[in-house]
């Protein structure tokens, strides 16, 4: 696989994360499409995905998964988050970049592993 940097695996990730929550809450038999884009906040704003990075620490992430989640996480971007502080993002960015990464090595097993956790730890809250 070619070595993409951390932004253009959170990239990727973001737009397999939202795709995934929003199955998500369609099998919730969540199907107005204000309750599905209110509810989808929850899980895709930065705070949230902050969170779940916090409750992974556990050991659930192997070596290769820390390295692209720090790769994600310290790439400069001249983006500046709206809703977030810089280190907040930061760490949203990357969890995204490990979903890019599951998805394009084609490891589907351990992204939908990675998205039952992320899903269950937002429920959580």
């Amino acid at each position: 696989m070619i070595q993409y940097n951390g932004l253009t695996l959170a990239y990727i990730g973001d737009a397999i994360y939202e795709l995934e929550v929003r199955k998500h809450l369609l099998e919730k038999n969540i199907t107005k499409v204000n309750d599905l884009h209110n509810n989808a906040i929850r899980y895709t704003n930065a705070n949230a995905q902050a969170l779940v990075v916090k409750q992974l620490s556990d050991g659930f992430w192997n070596e290769e998964e820390l390295s692209v989640f720090r790769r994600g996480r310290n790439q400069n971007s001249s983006h500046k988050p709206k809703n977030a502080d810089i280190q907040t993002y930061n760490m949203a960015t990357g969890v995204e970049a490990v979903i890019g990464f599951l998805y394009l090595e084609n490891r589907y097993e351990r992204l939908a592993e990675l998205l039952e956790r992320i899903f269950r730890i937002i429920e959580e809250q």
